[in-house]
């Protein structure tokens, strides 16, 4: 069988089998779309041929057009501003800020010159190289905050190759036009972030088709040196039926494609293998890599990467190519995952202390404490994700069980780390006082609601009230929980004393919380009669 029959067509759920099916598909959705527009009121008729967008969007145009004629930063500048979020990666931040500053300068002399529009130009596409959680994708969404042109991200592994089940590559330009609101001229000075390029590098192997390798690859190429997107792809029937609606309510047919010479890429992957084959190439006798063993050697490595490794790795010469700056993104030691935590704008920490003050809760980190996440995530080896896996171990217990209390601040320190169930309970019985009142009310409720449905009552002593406290406590159940699994039934003892002694009143003790069952055995032992 030969690839052409291997092929599977690019449908989805329900799309036509063929153009004749796809006409008769759009031919009923417009026939449901002439009855809609049919139904409008009479007081809102269709614009006639040639009437200008709306205002709205006109506005929301003018809005970026004028964003970005105003952006006139500085590389250093762009840089101070990922400082405030990204601790290290000072090369990647150099070269990205640079990367940015230069295409509004670009897209800024396209505006107030068209005829640069049809002008050579060679792009800085980028690519950033290096080991997960160090930072390049929160990089990007730094920088997204901070440009003004049409930004999308992308994840390089959900393509494949055109006339294969998946998304196509061209679909991230059609993706630009639906971040510029529908406007193709904004749409062709955006960015395009694609992560996780190094899972396309081919790997064809005998009998096989490498769907998501190097057909991606020569997809991707044109989209990044120059060519026309069609905007409307074959399976999207949502968008050719919103183009014949404009023309049936008389507007305009907009373009139906895009010239992507003046799109920037960046890319980026971890390249987990790439070291070795560069390893093999430069061999350990390279100046300094003797001295540089460790967490840092595989970047050192990285830093010596040249077109022959990209390939060796298996990219297209062609692909790797158009990716003419290249940049290496550093592991984070102990020191960068501590400044994280303590002078990142981003940092989680902050989102967990937001997280607690959501249940009006305040917590601090001791100095000790702070290093030793670092520490911690560290040996995680995900970089700053490791940080997530540690706090979220430590808080866990805390978030379910400090919200249903009355305590309202704590501290972490080593000891927390180093038994966090531990601690809370410690904590937990630190704030008796302040639980007391509470604990004292509900069982109260449950006394009151005892009563009226059984016509006993139920008075819990101090003692019992404390009981109930550290079994609360210790097992992590509710009041109300506590209550009802431990006094199931107890009325029907209860009512048997009542009709003994006419005791209809009963103090719950220590010993009554530790053992029921045994207490109202003895209890109604007692209320039997004693003959002579």
């Amino acid at each position: 069988m030969d690839d052409t029959e291997k092929k599977q067509p690019k449908t989805e759920p329900g799309a036509p089998d063929s153009a004749e099916a796809l006409q008769d598909q759009l031919r009923d959705l417009l026939k449901q779309a002439n009855m809609a527009f049919a139904s409008e009121p009479p007081h809102a008729p269709h614009p006639p041929p040639g009437t200008p967008p709306a205002a709205a969007e006109d506005d929301e145009t003018r809005k970026t057009l004028d964003k970005i004629r105003a952006f006139h930063s500085t590389p250093r500048e762009v840089r101070e501003h990922l400082d405030r979020f990204v601790i290290g990666q000072g090369e990647a931040k150099k070269v990205l800020s640079v990367a940015v500053c230069d295409h509004f300068n670009h897209v800024r002399q396209c505006l107030d010159d068209p005829a640069v529009l049809d002008s050579d130009y060679i792009k800085q596409n980028v690519i950033l190289l290096g080991p997960t959680g160090v930072g390049k994708t929160y990089l990007m969404r730094c920088l997204s905050r901070l440009i003004g042109v049409p930004f999308v991200k992308a994840d390089a592994t959900k393509f494949s190759e055109t006339g294969y089940v998946g998304c196509d590559a061209e679909d991230v330009v059609r993706d630009l036009v639906k971040a510029a609101n529908g406007n193709t001229d904004l749409a062709r000075y955006g960015i395009v972030y694609i992560d996780e390029i190094d899972k396309i590098a081919s790997q064809t192997t005998a009998g096989t088709r490498d769907v998501s390798g190097r057909g991606v690859q020569i997809n991707l190429l044109k989209l990044m040196e120059d060519t026309d997107v069609n905007l409307f792809s074959q399976s999207d029937l949502i968008g050719q039926m919103q183009a014949m609606m404009e023309m049936q309510k008389g507007r305009p047919p907009g373009k139906r494609t895009l010239n992507t010479r003046h799109i920037l890429f960046i890319v980026s992957g971890a390249f987990d293998s790439l070291p070795d084959i560069i390893r093999r190439r430069v061999g350990n006798t390279a100046i300094g890599f003797n001295a540089h063993k460790g967490e840092h050697a595989e970047a050192d490595f990285l830093r010596l990467v040249q077109t022959p490794d990209f390939i060796a790795y298996g990219f297209e010469p062609e692909f790797i190519g158009r990716l003419p700056v290249r940049v290496v993104c550093d592991p984070l030691n102990v020191d960068d995952l501590e400044a994280i935590l303590t002078t990142s704008e981003g940092s989680i920490l902050k989102q967990y202390k937001s997280d607690f003050r959501g249940y009006g809760i305040e917590f601090s980190l001791s100095r000790e404490a702070i290093r030793e996440i670092a520490e911690r995530a560290t040996a995680e080896k995900t970089g700053a994700r490791g940080l997530m896996t540690i706090l979220e171990r430590l808080f866990r217990e805390f978030k379910y069980e400090l919200p249903s209390t009355s305590i309202v601040s704590f501290e972490v320190t080593t000891d927390t780390l180093a038994n966090p169930r531990q601690a809370l309970n410690r904590l937990l019985k630190q704030g008796y006082s302040l639980h007391m009142e509470n604990l004292k009310a509900e069982l109260d409720r449950f006394s009151e609601g005892f009563a009226q449905e059984h016509g006993l009552t139920l008075v819990f002593d101090s003692e019992a009230v404390s009981a109930m406290l550290d079994v609360s406590i210790g097992t992590g159940k509710s009041i109300p929980e506590l209550c009802s699994e431990k006094f199931a039934d107890i009325q029907h003892g209860l009512k048997l004393i009542a009709r003994n002694t006419n005791q209809t009143s009963f103090i719950i003790t220590r010993a009554v919380v530790e053992t029921p069952d045994k207490e109202l055995s003895r209890w109604i032992v007692e209320s039997y009669p004693r003959h002579a």
